[in-house]
């Protein structure tokens, strides 16, 4: 998946892979406007909390880039700006407002020295976000394979990997690293309606790493639980709150619950910048709506009458108490969460 980056800066513009179009295409959007970064966070090109954040943090940089030096201060307004305009591009992911956080205390920080210093820096910083982020989901990826038998199988939801971070992944990361240890496991990918995440992405990452990859519809979670056929749950997670609640991709909840049922661990990969330390539980995680188009409608294919009225929440709440562990870059956390997650805040 190297060269299957999700975002990258060259030459003064950001490059996304347009995740929109995968499997079928492989397209590159170039960008020169961080407006146009706004706009692919909201419509999807780029996604996965991780990679969003990077493409953040990148869009602040393309604000400013192509900006003259002799006004300080539009240059100054059109950076915080840009800011703000990306903290609206989508509610729940944490890594978003994490990122632009560590841009805009670098802007803070170097307001009196010269523009193109200014300029400098915000690359140097968003690069560090983007290096650290693969080298987070490598230790995650680490940590997680010990949790790993050395025959599993294993059952992901949505797209937690290279796609959806700097490279590597968090939930795939923990399959990656599994395999490289020497592991024999086999995926079974939900297809993760509405947008098939799963499907389109999750299934295209692993069959491009040679890793034996199933792919099944959401619905048949139970039935796969139910004949013994999960050793173990992986997912990822888009903000996780001071008590363990995690949220994730709309569906995860019910995988949770079946897991539980059935007795299958259910474990969360997710790097430190998914944590929300402000938050007491998962009823405080604002849940984004996202258009009913998305259910009624694949691509142009209409799937449901126009007008009927549509419910598409992107994302649910996993109840801590549904959670074997939390994996992150400084271990595995298990229950109970509050104690594991406070210390993590104090080093993070």
């Amino acid at each position: 998946m190297d060269e299957l980056q999700a975002v990258q800066w060259k030459d003064g513009k950001v490059l996304i892979l347009d995740q929109q179009k995968l499997p079928n295409e492989l397209v590159l959007l170039s960008i020169s406007d961080y407006k146009n970064v706004v706009n692919a966070i909201k419509a999807l090109n780029v996604r996965g909390a991780p990679a969003i954040g990077i493409a953040a943090a990148y869009g602040v940089v393309l604000s400013v880039w192509h900006l003259g030096d002799g006004d300080r201060a539009a240059f100054l307004e059109t950076a915080n700006q840009a800011i703000n305009d990306l903290k609206k591009s989508r509610p729940t992911a944490k890594n978003l407002f994490w990122a632009l956080e560590k841009m805009r205390l670098v802007l803070s920080n170097n307001l009196n020295r010269p523009l193109n210093e200014i300029r400098r820096v915000l690359l140097e910083n968003a690069r560090r976000i983007h290096q650290d982020d693969i080298q987070r989901c490598k230790k995650i990826g680490e940590h997680g394979a010990g949790l790993i038998a050395i025959r599993s199988t294993v059952l992901t939801h949505c797209n937690a990997g290279a796609l959806a971070t700097g490279g590597y992944g968090t939930a795939l990361g923990v399959i990656r690293a599994a395999e490289d240890k020497g592991k024999k496991i086999r995926v079974y990918a939900t297809e993760t309606r509405p947008l098939l995440q799963g499907a389109r992405l999750t299934a295209f990452e692993l069959m491009e790493d040679d890793i034996d990859v199933t792919l099944v519809c959401d619905s048949m979670v139970g039935y796969l639980m139910q004949k013994n056929m999960i050793d173990a749950v992986v997912v990822g997670a888009d903000r996780i709150a001071r008590n363990g609640d995690v949220a994730n991709k709309i569906g995860t909840y019910s995988v949770a619950v079946l897991a539980k049922q059935h007795s299958v661990p259910f474990y969360v990969a997710a790097p430190l910048s998914t944590f929300d330390f402000d938050l007491k539980s998962g009823e405080e995680i604002p849940i984004e709506e996202r258009h009913a188009d998305e259910i009624r409608q694949i691509g142009s294919i209409q799937l449901a009458p126009e007008d009927v009225a549509v419910l598409n929440p992107a994302f649910d709440v996993t109840p801590a108490s549904l959670t074997s562990a939390i994996i992150t870059e400084k271990g595995v956390l298990k229950p109970p969460y509050p104690d594991g997650i406070d210390k993590l805040k104090i080093n993070s």
